[in-house]
């Protein structure tokens, strides 16, 4: 079925299930790489027996029900049965602990937590206290929370044989689509959570603007990197690949190389949706050092334009290759791309896009397919999003960005206060970040506004701009820039491997690196403020020896470590 923005009051979430089972019945749906994959009909029937049996253990309509689990196919069958009864699903990121975890199910009220294995063992009494059931995904066996502990309920399997009859016949009640779908709770890199209410509408609407966008067929195939529980992966990789009849595989174990590399292989997709930290780091530590390793190397690729962009498309065919040969719609969203990871990824060829929006957004916002992409932009606006600047900067051009659309948010879960402080007053949600347009209706993002840096002298800072400028250092993997008592100060985690192969001449490498760090630290600063402006130049930097404390979109989470400098001021 041709889905438009024009049948949105009378389109739900279930209806995307209901369709596709229909018309790509037999066709792969959701499975995990190096097993058979369930088939659009063999998912719909498992939806429709874990909502009969939820109906039967007292979850009905507006109920809050949490999913804490990596990602699986029996994930999005639990995600499913939760909103067919017209009840609410609340996915919790895998990374949270158990306290958040215990917070998010308070606040909620959720009724029932779908949890994996793995995290099962994570759970304590204030957990079980928190809900009435708990159920494995694995296969849905059921524990009953009682004053003593968890007792088990009916097994699953049993009980569909024995009501087999009664799953085949049972009419859940009617979904409109401005009921509640999903409370998530966003990680963010500000600190404490908010609960973003999404109806059925907002993500029907969001999943038919990047079919809009990027036409998934049938017959494609992805690989899932990213936590189903986020906004960007669950719409675009679950719901626009059930809506289109498409298929996803699953990894049972973190995407390192030794997993990741076998998969890609394997299921040679046509899909991936990754954040900029997973490219960067392939460019950064595998290509570049491959491009620029010498110095013969180094001096033509960064002097001779016409030599490097041959380097870099034959370096492009590689990474296609590695990639599974196949690859056709490269998505990169969650944070913003290092420029000359884009500008590699452009002149080799790579199939890349990149999406901008939020988890209040649903979270798409603008975008393009891999043949719109120009350098530094995001692209123009999803169909139907009323995106507009406001107080612009005249010398900058710069504004805040504001949206409209059906993909907008109902508001944050029990919290009226916050909900009117991220609405202008016309109705527009004010997404928080700086951006403008070019010529071309292309949308460029600049920076959030909260980790804007006001200089001495009234100028506008953006630290991922100067980050972004430590972080071509080979020397270093990651940076971190904020002020300090009216100073700029860059944390940076040290490429030790590089640290290493420069002080190779010294048996105690380690040593020897300790010793020089110190100049190592002041040299790299007085190198890098050569190449910044006079109001951007950082006045010290701190090793920062551990790797940063990143949400599940790989974003360093800045207030942690603006916390601590606040206690070291």
């Amino acid at each position: 079925m041709k889905y438009t923005l024009d049948h949105l009051d009378s389109l739900n979430l279930n209806d995307f299930l209901i369709n596709s089972a229909k018309e790509y019945s037999n066709r792969p749906v959701l499975g995990f790489v190096g097993e058979k994959p369930m088939t659009y009909s063999e998912f719909y029937d498992e939806v429709n027996k874990l909502t009969y049996h939820l109906h039967e253990h007292g979850v009905k309509k507006f109920d809050k029900v949490a999913i804490w689990s990596q990602n699986k196919p029996n994930w999005a069958v639990a995600f499913f049965s939760i909103i067919k009864l017209g009840a609410v699903a609340v996915p919790i990121l895998p990374d949270f602990s158990i306290k958040e975890i215990n917070n998010i199910l308070k606040h909620s009220e959720s009724k029932v937590l779908f949890i994996s294995s793995a995290l099962y063992r994570k759970i304590d009494k204030e957990t079980i206290d928190a809900v009435a059931t708990i159920i494995l995904l694995k296969d849905f066996t059921m524990r009953i929370s009682t004053d003593e502990g968890l007792e088990k309920g009916d097994q699953f399997e049993a009980f569909c044989k024995e009501h087999s009859k009664d799953i085949s016949q049972f009419q859940n009640e009617l979904v409109c689509p401005d009921d509640l779908a999903s409370i998530i709770y966003t990680s963010g890199t500000t600190g404490s959570s908010k609960g973003v209410m999404l109806t059925h509408k907002n993500l029907v609407a969001n999943t038919i603007q990047a079919k809009a966008m990027f036409d998934v067929r049938p017959e494609y195939r992805l690989v899932s990197v990213l936590p189903m529980s986020h906004t960007f992966e669950f719409t675009l990789g679950t719901l626009l690949v059930i809506m289109s009849g498409a298929s996803n595989y699953y990894l049972e174990k973190p995407p390192t190389a030794q997993v990741l590399l076998p998969a890609l292989k394997s299921i040679r997709p046509q899909v991936m949706l990754t954040v900029p930290l997973i490219i960067e780091k392939i460019y950064k530590s595998k290509i570049r050092p491959e491009l620029t390793g010498t110095p013969v190397k180094a001096f033509i690729y960064n002097r001779i334009p016409p030599l490097r962009r041959l380097m870099n498309l034959i370096a492009g065919k590689k990474l296609m290759a590695t990639f599974g040969g196949e690859m056709i719609f490269f998505g990169v969203g969650g944070a913003k791309l290092d420029a000359e990871t884009e500008k590699f990824l452009k002149e080799a060829h790579f199939p890349y896009a990149i999406g901008y929006g939020l988890t209040e957004t649903s979270p798409l916002l603008a975008g393009t397919d891999a043949n719109g992409t120009v350098l530094g932009t995001i692209g123009p606006c999803a169909l139907g999003v009323d995106l507009k600047i406001i107080n612009l900067d005249k010398e900058t051009g710069l504004g805040e960005i504001v949206v409209k659309g059906p993909n907008i948010m109902k508001g944050y879960y029990k919290n009226d206060e916050k909900t009117a402080e991220v609405f202008t007053h016309d109705g527009y949600f004010k997404t928080g970040d700086t951006g403008a347009f070019d010529k071309k209706g292309n949308l460029f993002v600049k920076g959030r506004i909260k980790t804007m840096i006001l200089g001495a002298s009234g100028e506008n800072i953006y630290p991922e701009e100067i980050e972004a400028q430590i972080n071509r250092s080979d020397w270093v993997l990651e940076s971190l820039v904020s002020q300090v008592k009216g100073q700029l100060v860059a944390r940076i985690h040290i490429n030790y491997e590089v640290a290493d192969k420069y002080w190779q001449d010294v048996k105690d490498s380690a040593s020897k690196a300790e010793k020089n760090m110190e100049q190592f630290l002041n040299d790299f600063k007085n190198n890098i403020n050569k190449e910044l402006n006079r109001f951007s130049k950082i006045s010290s930097i701190i090793e920062q020896k551990d790797e940063f404390i990143k949400t599940p979109t790989k974003k360093i989470k800045r207030f942690l470590y603006e916390e601590e400098d606040e206690k070291n001021k």
